[in-house]
C-alpha cells in the first residue's frame, strides 16, 4: 500500500499499515558515555536565542552536562588555571576554534518505509550524521510496535539512532472505521498502553476527532495534524487548536482558517484529490485565497493560536521541488547519498505519494513561489509575535533526503526572515518545548542531557556548513574545496564521528548501485 493510499484510508476507513522496514542493527559505533568528558575551547551557541560565547569548556558526566565554563576572552590565550580539572578516568577533546550547539530536533521525521527502500540504519545515520539527536515520527508508518521498539533501543543506546518520539496515526491498528466518539477515546488509551506519546491525524468526523483530542489531554499525550483537504472544510487549524491540538504540520488548515469571504478553496470543477498533480498544483494557489497580512482576520487567527501556546511545524523543505523542480532533482547530495530505490520512489509515478511531477511547468512553479512568499510571511509574523515555530523535514518524499532536508529547513527559516539565532532556537529549544522535553534537551545548560553538535565553522555565519556535503568554496590554492560538515554528534553523552556515519551511508549507496550495475542515478 502506498503512503498516499494509507493517508486516505486513515482519513476514511482506516486501512492496514504498510510493511515494516528492517530494524536497525545493534550499535557498533560511538564512544562513551564517559565518567567525565570535557569539550575544550569551544564557542557555544546554547540554543536559547542568546549570542555565541567562548572560549568555553563543557563538562559532561555520564549523559549529563554538569558545567559550561567560560575560560577566557576571544582572541586571548586561555589561562589553564581557569579550566575545569580533568578527573581520574576522565577524557577530554581539544575542540579549540570549533562551535558547539544543542542537538538538532526534527519534529517531522519519518523512519523511512519499505516503499522507499530505506532501511532504518540508512535513515538514522543520515540524521545523526547531520547533528540530529531527536526526531518525532508523526504517524509511525512502520507500525506503533516497531516505532516504540526502536524508541526503547535508542533510549538504551543499543542502536545508532537519535531519540525517537513516537506518534501514532489516528486509527492505526483498527480494521474498521470509527463510528462513535467512545471508540476514538478507547483507541487513544490503547495507543498510550502501547507506548505512543502522541497522535497524528489528517482529519475525521468532527465529533469523533474532538473526542480523541479530549482523551489525549486526559492521558497527557500530545498531537500533530496534517489538515488534509478532504476534511479541512469542517475542521481547520482553529478548530483543532480549540480542541487541544498541540502542533500543526505543513500549512494545511491554516489558510483555510484565514479565509475571509469564502468557506472552501477555489477548486476547479474537474479537480480530483486522488490526482496528485492536481492536488499539489491547486495547493500552490491556496495562500493567495487567504486573508492578507495585517488584516483583521490575519491578526485574529495569529493571536488566538499564540494565546493557545500552539506550535507550527512548517516543513518548508518538503515542497521545494514544487517551486524549482530541477534544483531539487539535482541537489549536491543525491549522487552519493540517495539510494537507487529511493530515487525510483521519487521518479514521477501516479501511485507513489509525492511523485506528482507528471507535467510540472513554469505556471505551477510560479504559483508555488508566490505561495511560499505568503506562507513565509505568516510564519515570520507568528514568530515575531511570540508564536513557537519548529524545524521538521518530512524527508523521504518529493526529492528530500534525511538529514539534508533538516538543514535545508533551517535555511528556509532564514529565508523567511528568522535571525540565525532564531533558526537554531527553532531547531533545538523550540522543538524540545513542543515535545514537552525541554527539561531534558534542547539547550546547552547544566543539568540537561548531553545532546550536542560539534561543527568546525560558525553556523550562524553560514548554515550550509552543517550539510554533510559541506559548503563549496575556493580554497587557498585557488581550487574549489568543500567544508567538512558536522564533525561530531554527541547523543546521551556518546560521541559519534559524524563524518564516519556519513561515510557509512555513502558505502550503502555505492553498494546498492553496484548491485544494480549503475554508477549514477538514472535521470529520465
Amino acid at each position: 500500500m502506498s503512503f498516499r493510499t494509507l493517508c486516505v484510508a486513515l482519513v476514511f476507513l482506516v486501512g492496514p499499515a504498510r510493511a515494516t522496514i528492517p530494524a536497525a542493527p545493534d550499535r557498533q559505533q560511538g564512544d562513551g558515555p564517559y565518567p567525565q568528558l570535557i569539550l575544550r575551547g569551544v564557542t557555544v551557541i546554547n540554543g536559547t536565542g542568546s549570542p555565541a560565547f567562548g572560549p568555553a569548556d563543557i563538562v559532561i558526566k555520564g549523559n549529563t552536562i554538569t558545567e559550561v565554563r567560560v575560560v577566557g576572552s576571544a582572541g586571548s590565550a586561555i589561562d589553564p588555571a581557569r579550566r575545569p580539572a580533568l578527573e581520574a578516568g576522565g577524557t577530554e577533546l581539544d575542540l579549540s576554534g570549533q562551535y558547539v550547539m544543542p542537538g538538532i530536533i526534527d519534529l517531522h521525521g519519518h523512519i523511512g518505509g519499505d516503499e522507499q527502500g530505506t532501511p532504518a540504519e540508512y535513515v538514522y545515520k543520515l540524521w545523526l550524521g547531520h547533528g540530529i539527536t531527536s526526531i518525532r515520527d508523526p504517524g509511525c508508518g512502520n507500525g506503533i510496535d516497531f516505532c516504540v521498539s526502536e524508541q526503547q533501543r535508542s533510549a538504551a543506546n543499543t542502536i545508532v539512532a537519535p531519540r525517537i518520539f513516537p506518534y501514532a496515526f489516528f486509527g492505526q491498528g483498527r480494521d474498521t472505521p470509527f463510528t462513535t466518539p467512545e471508540q476514538a477515546r478507547e483507541w487513544v488509551r490503547t495507543m498510550k498502553k502501547k507506548g505512543a506519546l502522541g497522535m497524528k491525524c489528517f482529519g475525521y468526523r468532527p465529533d469523533i476527532l474532538e473526542a480523541a483530542f479530549d482523551e489525549l489531554k486526559k492521558q497527557g499525550m500530545r498531537s500533530a495534524c496534517h489538515h488534509a483537504q478532504l476534511d479541512v472544510a469542517r475542521v481547520n487549524v482553529l478548530t483543532t487548536a480549540r480542541w487541544g491540538l498541540t502542533t500543526m504540520e505543513h500549512w494545511y488548515g491554516l489558510p483555510e482558517a484565514l479565509f475571509d469571504g469564502r468557506t472552501v478553496q477555489d477548486y476547479p470543477a474537474g479537480y480530483n484529490y486522488q490526482d496528485e498533480q492536481a492536488r499539489f498544483g491547486e495547493a500552490g494557489r491556496l495562500w493567495a485565497q487567504a486573508a492578507s497580512p495585517g488584516s483583521e482576520k490575519w491578526i485574529a487567527v495569529r493571536d488566538e493560536l499564540i494565546e493557545r501556546d500552539f506550535t507550527i511545524d512548517p516543513t518548508f523543505t518538503i515542497y521545494l521541488a514544487a517551486r524549482d523542480l530541477m534544483r531539487a532533482r539535482r541537489a549536491d547530495w543525491h549522487d552519493q547519498y540517495t539510494l537507487p530505490a529511493l530515487w525510483d520512489f521519487f521518479t514521477p509515478n501516479r501511485d507513489n505519494h509525492g511523485s506528482f511531477f507528471f507535467d510540472w511547468g513554469s505556471e505551477q512553479e510560479s504559483a508555488w513561489r508566490d505561495n511560499y512568499r505568503r506562507w513565509m510571511a505568516f510564519i515570520n509574523d507568528y514568530k515575531n509575535h511570540g508564536g513557537r515555530v519548529t524545524v521538521g523535514s518530512d524527508a523521504g518524499y518529493i526529492y528530500q533526503i534525511y538529514g539534508f532536508g533538516t538543514i535545508q529547513e533551517m535555511e528556509l527559516l532564514r529565508e523567511a526572515g528568522f535571525h540565525p539565532l532564531e533558526v537554531i532556537r527553532a531547531a533545538t529549544l523550540n522543538g524540545a518545548q513542543a515535545l514537552g522535553a525541554d527539561d531534558r534537551i534542547g539547550s546547552i545548560e547544566a543539568g540537561k542531557l548531553a545532546d550536542l553538535v560539534v561543527v568546525g565553522e560558525n553556523p550562524l555565519a553560514n548554515l550550509k556548513v552543517l550539510y554533510g556535503t559541506g559548503q563549496l568554496r575556493l580554497g587557498a590554492d585557488g581550487k574549489p574545496e568543500r567544508t567538512r560538515g558536522v564533525r561530531y554528534t554527541i547523543k546521551d553523552g556518546i560521541v559519534f564521528d559524524a563524518e564516519k556515519l556519513r561515510a557509512d551511508v555513502r558505502a550503502m549507496v555505492a553498494k546498492a548501485k553496484a548491485e544494480r550495475g549503475i554508477s549514477e542515478l538514472v535521470q529520465p
